[in-house]
């Protein structure tokens, strides 16, 4: 089981990639794909084209990590572009949590309460 804090940032990558990728190939993928730093700190999370598992990459200051899951069957539900140019997402922690355990997002909202800032 994973837990992820709060503040923590989760940028998850829309389009599929190749997960054949590892270290660079993902850093390299936040980096000029997603233009982002990959050594911020943040999550970056990826999925294949029949998105049936899911890299995470992740810098925690010494080193970095990619945590991999692989569904035996069904798909995660990813989230499609709001705009053609739309390379990335936003998520909170607890909505990686959700799609990591195969809870549909769509028209999941937060609570006006509840919103916090990104």
């Amino acid at each position: 089981m994973l837990s992820f804090t709060g503040s923590l940032k989760v940028y998850l990558a829309i389009q599929p990639q190749d997960m054949r990728k590892n270290f660079n190939g993902l850093s390299a993928l936040v980096s000029e794909h997603l233009q982002l730093d990959p050594y911020q700190g943040a999550l970056y999370v990826f999925t294949n084209r029949t998105r049936n598992r899911i890299k995470i990459l992740f810098w925690d200051g010494t080193g970095l990590w990619v945590a991999c899951k692989r569904l035996e069957q069904g798909r995660f539900s990813w989230p499609k572009p709001s705009s053609k140019d739309q390379k990335s997402l936003f998520l909170t922690p607890e909505a990686l949590a959700l799609l990591t355990d195969g809870i549909d997002l769509k028209g999941a909202r937060m609570r006006p309460w509840y919103e916090r800032e990104k």
